[in-house]
């Protein structure tokens, strides 16, 4: 009887450590498969794209959705333009209207001084973010044409990828 508890406790010491074994081998898997981080974006309005920069190369390129009137810069909060110029990715939202958002820092300086020379409000709230919560399933057809209220675009899984990719503190470049 003594032998057999002996063995029993054996056994489930074996399974433990196997367990364990097996979960530190996965978990060093994943740490290390994790890729390094974008260490900017740039985005081409005109080209309709966004990509992600570590170095000198492009890590990802996106197709995008831009706001409603694309051309320019934006002025004024509620003219539907998308921002030009050099911003930085300074907050992140999973619980946003739509699916995952990363926050631009726009108005920066210039544009705030822009907007009081022409007597209006710069507005704020942009975004790279993915598509309404819902409509997920539409996926790249978004980019068919420009929806947003300002704000860049891309489908759901592509959010999340960048999301991954990208910290807080990445500097953001939306030229024309």
């Amino acid at each position: 009887m003594l032998g057999l508890k002996q063995e029993m406790k054996s056994t489930i010491l074996l399974i433990f450590f196997f367990l364990l074994l097996t979960f530190v081998v996965h978990y060093t898997e994943a740490q290390s498969a994790k890729e390094e981080p974008a260490d900017r974006i740039v985005i081409e309005k005109a080209a309709r794209k966004l990509m992600l920069y570590r170095g000198q190369n492009a890590i990802r390129t996106y197709c995008i959705a831009l706001g409603g009137q694309p051309t320019g810069k934006k002025q004024c909060q509620g003219d539907n333009r998308t921002p030009e110029g050099q911003y930085i990715i300074d907050g992140r939202n999973k619980n946003s209207r739509y699916h995952w958002s990363l926050h631009v820092s726009y108005p920066n300086q210039a544009d705030r001084e822009r907007a009081k020379i022409i007597g209006c409000n710069p507005g704020g709230d942009i975004m790279i973010h993915g598509l309404a919560n819902g409509y997920g399933w539409i996926g790249k057809l978004h980019t068919a044409h420009d929806w947003t209220l300002g704000c860049i675009a891309v489908t759901d899984k592509e959010i999340e990828e960048i999301w991954e990719l990208v910290p807080n503190g990445t500097p953001v470049v939306i030229n024309p």
